[in-house]
């Protein structure tokens, strides 16, 4: 039943979302994660070991943090699969893995915040959902980056955990999460975490491929769907500039919005003051601003109604 808990899911985050009650009473299931990647940090990444000691010390990280979140998911699964109506139960706890609702309130945010109190206030929602440096950003700074964590979480959170809960279930969906989160929080090309988040990194980018390629071809599909959008230029941006991004995946996606709405993406950006030099992906207008970030918006929220119904009709299908 991993198709049909995958739809629920689906629609259940879409509908509620993660209720604000349960948040507060218990958490979040990625913050229970970070919380133990924390720890592990602190603990087995010492700063005094040679970078191959690192390196193992981190995949041993991501061994104990992915076995965990697949332990709890088997379990939950054998639990509740037992009892009657238990799915419906299965598929609440794996929407708590997708980010529909909650990306698009954050990127809205941003949107919200340059329109009605300008660039400094945009700065300071854009802050929250990215890793650059965003004090210096003008407007099209910071409408550009909302555009690209939209495209690159739409991969990351939204496609990618519902390809996994799809393929392998709720056990799936929470490695995948694993995985995904580790990353965020241990895999990058720092002095700390450069030799000790390598194994994250690297699975990261294994886990996010066929994800990060179905994104781009649901964005493709929605540009063709949207009048002011070119569904011609978002798949040509795709094939010409998205193997040219730093990160093997989130190039696709990213391209494809800018293709779509003939914008130029990435390009040179600062993390934690150092610059780092990426590609371009597109080759439209630089200057972007709140109304383009409305745009992307309504251009997630069809490919996101489009991947419902890729989802659904293979549900249909299973069931013939």
């Amino acid at each position: 039943m991993t198709v049909e808990i995958a739809l629920l899911a689906l629609l259940t985050e879409a509908l509620v979302g993660y209720p604000d009650w349960l948040f507060a009473a218990i958490g979040h299931p990625i913050a229970w994660i970070g919380w133990l990647i924390n720890i592990l940090d602190r603990t087995l990444n010492r700063e005094s070991s040679r970078p191959l000691l690192r390196r193992l010390a981190g995949a041993m990280t991501l061994a104990i943090v992915v076995a965990i979140a697949v332990l709890i998911g088997l379990l939950l699964e054998r639990f509740f699969l037992a009892l009657p109506f238990g799915f419906l139960a299965i598929a609440f706890i794996a929407s708590s893995l997708i980010a529909q609702r909650s990306l698009h309130r954050h990127v809205c945010a941003v949107a919200d915040a340059l329109t009605e109190k300008g660039v400094a206030e945009g700065r300071v929602a854009v802050s929250h959902i990215v890793g650059r440096d965003t004090q210096a950003l003008d407007e099209a700074g910071v409408a550009r980056a909302a555009i690209e964590s939209l495209a690159e979480n739409f991969s990351d959170g939204v496609v990618a955990p519902t390809f996994w809960l799809a393929i392998a279930g709720l056990l799936g969906a929470a490695a995948y999460k694993a995985i995904n989160t580790a990353d965020s929080m241990i895999g990058h090309r720092t002095p700390r975490h450069g030799a000790y988040g390598w194994a994250a990194a690297k699975t990261d980018d294994l886990v996010n491929l066929p994800a990060s390629r179905l994104t781009a071809l649901l964005v493709i599909a929605a540009a063709a769907l949207m009048p002011e959008c070119s569904a011609r230029d978002a798949w040509r941006a795709v094939r010409r500039d998205a193997r040219h991004h730093r990160s093997p995946n989130a190039g696709y996606p990213e391209a494809a919005v800018a293709g779509a709405l003939g914008l130029q993406l990435a390009g040179p950006r600062s993390y934690g003051g150092i610059l780092v030099d990426d590609a371009f992906m597109g080759d439209g207008r630089r200057e972007a601003a709140a109304d383009d970030v409305y745009a992307a918006l309504r251009l997630y929220r069809i490919a996101d109604v489009l991947l419902i119904a890729v989802v659904a009709g293979a549900v249909v299908i299973i069931r013939l």
